[in-house]
């Protein structure tokens, strides 16, 4: 597949989770809430999770921002849902890696979708955008522990 399909590709991808956001809204029983914002462009998240037993076995999200956030919002609760709270940092990690351009260690994980915002490593301004959900998540669960 030629880098231009690729992109195209990737686009797609972030395009579907932004406009077909998996996992929005808000958990009725969720035990752990996260609200963040990134004030140098105005995106905001609501996160909320439902851990037991050492595993996130619920993930829900709500706010407002870009394509790239809410996307990435998506895409982060549709991955850390059944995951054991370390699994769900290591992969907060990871994906804090990727997104910065340096290289990471994908090699026991599935990306998935996620690995369609590796792009936004060329922008730095767009960064800060793509990891608040995670950034969230990883607030939340280091809180838990």
């Amino acid at each position: 597949m030629s880098f231009n399909n690729l992109d195209n590709l990737y686009r797609q991808v972030i395009m579907d989770h932004y406009k077909n956001p998996r996992n929005k809204g808000s958990l009725e029983e969720g035990n752990l809430v996260v609200d963040m914002n990134n004030p140098t462009c105005g995106d905001r998240i609501h996160l909320t999770m439902k851990v037991e037993d050492g595993k996130v076995t619920d993930a829900k999200f709500d706010g407002e921002g870009c394509s790239i956030s809410m996307a990435s919002a998506s895409m982060m609760t549709q991955t850390i849902i059944g995951q054991e709270l370390e699994e769900a940092l290591k992969l907060s990690h990871i994906f804090s890696e990727m997104i910065q351009g340096k290289d990471f260690d994908d090699e026991d994980m599935d990306l998935g979708d996620i690995e369609a915002l590796q792009g936004v490593s060329k922008f730095p301004a767009r960064i800060k955008c793509a990891t608040l959900a995670w950034k969230a998540m990883e607030k939340g669960l280091k809180e838990q522990q």
